[in-house]
């Protein structure tokens, strides 16, 4: 379990803590029987290179679910992710590592709720972002 991340210790500009991921071919099929996304080009090497595809491609969805799990992560227990937003802006492929990435955007105190938004993506090895997004948390405050 991950330190509780307060909103008084979190700054714009700040990076959140790096995700990296390996995703394997044996994830996609979990992830395909989980998410019933059972689209040939993310299981079937010969159907993705008959669309020119290099090879099999993760699932859009399970990065965005990498995204969910950076987040969580850093705003532990006593956080809320209340918005996230992802676009599909590149393909990821299995065997190959990715690191999920943000940074604090802003910062505000709404209604009593302790509100911070972040940038966040995918990464590929090349350094390439493939699935940029944003979010929106809430974090405890040590002052309550």
């Amino acid at each position: 379990m991950s330190a509780q991340t307060y909103f008084e210790d979190v700054e714009v500009g700040s990076s959140l803590p790096t995700l990296e991921k390996m995703p394997t071919t044996q994830m996609l099929v979990m992830y395909a029987g989980a998410s019933g996304d059972f689209y040939p080009i993310h299981y079937d090497q010969d159907l993705a290179r008959a669309n020119g595809l290099p090879n099999v491609i993760l699932h859009g969805a399970l990065k965005s679910a990498f995204l969910g799990q950076l987040l969580t992560d850093w705003i532990g227990e006593g956080g809320a992710l209340l918005k996230l937003s992802v676009q599909y802006r590149g393909m990821d492929e299995p065997g190959k590592a990715l690191r999920c990435e943000g940074v604090v955007t802003s910062k505000r105190v709404e209604d009593g709720r302790c509100l911070v938004e972040c940038d966040i993506w995918t990464e590929n090895a090349e350094g390439e972002k493939t699935t940029p997004g944003s979010a929106l948390v809430e974090l405890p405050s040590q002052a309550a």
